[in-house]
């Protein structure tokens, strides 16, 4: 019988769907398994990237299904968002139009690969049943005092009149009409994430050993807790005039090297002393051109610019010299205080920029050999020039100038963070409406939660120019005010759509629920999820989002415990060429072709088996190949067992290779076993599979081994379910075993088993391999010489001869030397 992919596919997962295979319920019985992949976009078309990252998922889904754990294995579509608005403009069709018809798509391929889904879970964050809670949480979180408004840049392009994200500006220009954007202050909107800091660098240390290392590393670095010192430099300008800059330095020690400041071009100091600065007129146009940059340009750029800010000096609070103030790029105003004190002797980036501006480069912190002729020293050492500190090493020198500024009081003590509170506005239609109303009398107040949601009207038009197209439906900006009932406007801005997937796990748990978000009773079934997979590129946003908003729901009571996401796999991208599939580079390899041609477990097992799953998996057609044939020899082996002819041999080699097959049988389920559930390295489950695959095709015993090499078979199956789970069942179900084998129980091992009672090792002769003997494991040399001289092959090569040596080296091999 030929192995018809298409028909068999197209049977199992009507099958799965009709009976409901993979449906979870809550149930006490037995142990629950979680098991998440990060939800996509739905951009209408899955990439091989989409395949790899949900087949891994599915892999562990189905091997805990099969072991008889409680598994919740859901899908649902983060589909708000700037690509379906970008759509709606260039194709005149409605967001919510053009994200249904993609979902649809994407559903049916996620369907046609079978992957083991529950369905019945769905979700969709542009659904107003979802995003009526991202509203409430808001809510929830404004009244806790977590939810603020303040005045913050923005990417403005003055030829479309409207806000761009930082993807839609590429080197100061608009990604739509092709000219220079600025930066404009705009009302935003924040979280206060800030205030959980240190709670998300505690819970760091709680996923040590199941998150990998670099995303830790990452996270923390992205909070950036840095003790250090708060220290305020007197600025000073003609008549008189005075003012403070405050900075923040992790190396109070080196104080007295402070041979300039610099200060972002959007400080206001330098419109608070706009009169006092000489040459202000330059200092604008510095200001606009640093306006049209990104601060990813401004932070990253090679060569430093800055203008010296004429009639402006600071003083040194360390030893009261005057010194100048630069305005420069690479001082952003939302890291730090927006100013820095710049030591060039030991800080690269001021050498940098000391040598460009001709600024005085002091050592006050010197090494064995050290010097700051060539380059800044940044490495720790004593301190010198710096009076009375002078000898101090760095450590000492550090607390030691603290404690100085402390008690002459110009500075303290403090603890600072990279970490920023999270801008969730977002001047757009497609997204989720911030549910606050301004009121002339009652200020900026919330609606009344019993009016959620507040649902995304449907009459707008998309231009791509001007305003969002909130501000223009009258119908949804004029409002009552929820307090006094007189008439007011509506917020127009929509939320940050990672808003969106910071809770979306808890949905899945209690998915059709419209009096709450989840019941407790569920997320505190289900959560925390056991295995979490996406890319590392999700590690300093959504992963942190995440955590944080999960901890403000412990904080309510609403979950029982502190973390989201207990175990995360983060998978390598798939690459063609060397280089990452995408659409511009025409290098996309679509998945419906490989199902058309291959059928799905060709393009699961390929996926799979190609590359460990942290690692870049490079594309290659002949890896389908090799897939697609082996999974034809699974196919092909029950007419193997069912119609080899036997061959002819004594019962004691029968009962050797017998052994010796279900040997290797107990050993490939426990390491399938192991490298599934412990260390997630389905590539060499897989291989190891192949080779008991292997290892049935050379057994010639068939028909004398009691049934052995049909258990083995058996067992090949249980252990391709979760890899290539369509053959599987339709080979389960012609050899007339009953049910699903994906609800199959997981095969055991026998550890008696995998031990070796006999071996086979080779006999050498005057440095020639002349036979092979079947000894007992750890047999003696005196037991192995009888069974070496007495085997019939060696007999006939020592006949009459004189053995010189035998050597015996245990387990692995018999030597002789004769003459």
């Amino acid at each position: 019988m030929d192995y018809n992919f298409k028909e068999i596919e197209a049977y199992w997962q009507k099958e799965w769907e009709d009976k409901k295979v993979f449906r979870a319920t809550q149930n006490d019985k037995c142990e629950k398994f979680y098991c998440l992949e990060m939800l996509p976009y739905p951009s209408g078309v899955l990439h091989m990237g989409h395949v790899r990252n949900y087949s891994l998922g599915d892999v562990l889904t189905r091997y805990y299904i099969m072991k008889g754990r409680n598994v919740l294995h859901p899908m649902g579509w983060d589909s708000f968002g700037m690509p379906a608005e970008n759509a709606a403009i260039k194709n005149k069709i409605h967001p919510a139009k053009w994200t249904k018809q993609n979902i649809a798509q994407m559903r049916a391929q996620l369907k046609s690969l079978g992957f083991a889904y529950d369905w019945e879970r769905e979700i969709a964050t542009s659904d107003p049943h979802y995003y009526k809670w991202n509203q409430w949480f808001f809510i929830k979180m404004w009244e806790q005092g977590l939810v603020f408004r303040k005045k913050a840049n923005v990417n403005w392009c003055p030829t479309c009149q409207t806000v761009l994200a930082n993807e839609q500006v590429s080197e100061g220009v608009c990604w739509r009409c092709k000219n220079p954007t600025q930066h404009k202050e705009l009302e935003q909107w924040f979280i206060k994430i800030t205030d959980y800091s240190d709670k998300l660098l505690d819970g760091l240390k709680e996923l040590e050993g199941k998150w990998p290392p670099q995303v830790i590393s990452m996270q923390k670095n992205w909070i950036g807790k840095s003790v250090g010192a708060e220290v305020d430099f007197e600025v000073v300008a003609g008549g008189g005039k005075k003012d403070a800059l405050k900075i923040f330095t992790t190396r109070p020690d080196t104080l007295f090297g402070v041979t300039f400041m610099v200060v972002a071009p959007e400080h206001p100091i330098i419109k608070k002393f706009k009169n006092e600065i000489k040459n202000f007129d330059e200092l604008e146009k510095y200001i606009k051109k640093a306006a049209s940059k990104t601060n990813i340009e401004r932070s990253q750029a090679k060569e430093k610019t800055g203008v010296k800010i004429e009639g402006l000096s600071a003083i040194n609070p360390a030893n009261s010299k005057e010194i100048p103030i630069f305005a420069a790029d690479y001082v952003l105003t939302d890291y730090g205080t927006g100013a820095i004190m710049a030591v060039p002797g030991h800080d690269q980036r001021d050498w940098d920029f000391a040598k460009a501006f001709n600024a005085p480069i002091i050592e006050v912190i010197k090494g064995e050999n050290s010097s700051v002729a060539e380059a800044a020293f940044e490495g720790d050492g004593k301190l010198v020039n710096s009076n009375q500190f002078n000898g101090l090493a760095t450590d000492e020198g550090i607390k030691e100038v603290i404690r100085w500024i402390e008690k002459e009081g110009f500075g303290k003590r403090t603890i600072n963070y990279k970490f920023r509170d999270w801008l969730i506005s977002r001047q757009r239609y497609w997204g989720t409406p911030i549910p606050m109303v301004h009121c002339k009398k009652c200020g900026t107040l919330p609606v009344n939660l019993e009016d959620l949601p507040i649902v995304l009207p449907e009459d707008v038009e998309f231009t791509g120019e001007g305003e969002s197209p909130l501000k223009k439906n009258s119908a949804f900006v004029n409002t009552k005010c929820p307090k006094c009932g007189a008439p007011a406007k509506r917020e127009t801005d929509t939320m940050d759509t990672f808003v969106d997937s910071s809770w979306y796990f808890l949905r899945y748990t209690d998915a059709h629920n419209d009096k709450e978000p989840f019941k407790k009773s569920a997320a505190n079934f289900w959560m925390s999820v056991d295995q979490y997979i996406g890319g590392i590129e999700h590690a300093c946003m959504h992963l942190i989002y995440s955590r944080f908003w999960y901890k403000f729901l412990h904080d309510l009571k609403l979950v029982k415990n502190d973390e989201p996401f207990i175990n995360l796999l983060t998978q390598g991208m798939v690459t063609l060429g060397g280089v990452a599939m995408s659409k511009s580079r025409g290098n996309i390899v679509s998945p419906d072709e490989i199902i058309s041609k291959y059928g799905a477990d060709t393009a699961r097992l390929f996926i799979l088996f190609a590359a460990p799953p942290q690692k870049q998996l490079e594309w290659s057609a002949d890896g389908v190949e090799g897939s697609w044939r082996f999974l034809n020899r699974v196919w092909r082996l029950v007419e193997v067992i069912d119609t080899l002819s036997d061959v002819k041999a004594d019962q004691k080699e029968v009962d050797f290779q017998k052994e010796n097959l279900l040997r290797l049988m107990h050993k490939t389920i426990k390491k399938v076993s192991a490298d599934i559930e412990t260390k997630l390295q389905f590539n060499t489950a897989i291989s190891s599979i192949m080779e008991l695959v292997n290892a049935l095709y050379s057994y010639k015993f068939h028909v004398r081994d009691g049934g052995v090499s049909k258990e083995v078979y058996k067992n090949v199956l249980l252990l391709m379910a979760p890899f290539s789970p369509h053959l599987c069942e339709q080979v389960w179900k012609n050899l007339g075993y009953e049910g699903f084998i994906s609800k199959g129980a997981w095969p055991e091992f026998d550890e008696k088993m995998i031990k070796d009672k006999i071996v086979e090792i080779p006999v050498q002769i005057n440095a020639k391999v002349r036979g092979k003997i079947l000894i007992p494991q750890g047999a003696g040399h005196e037991e192995v010489k009888k069974l070496a001289l007495e085997n019939e092959r060696i007999q006939s090569y020592i006949e009459g001869k004189e053995i010189i040596k035998f050597i015996y080296i245990e387990n692995k091999i018999v030597t002789l030397v004769i003459r």
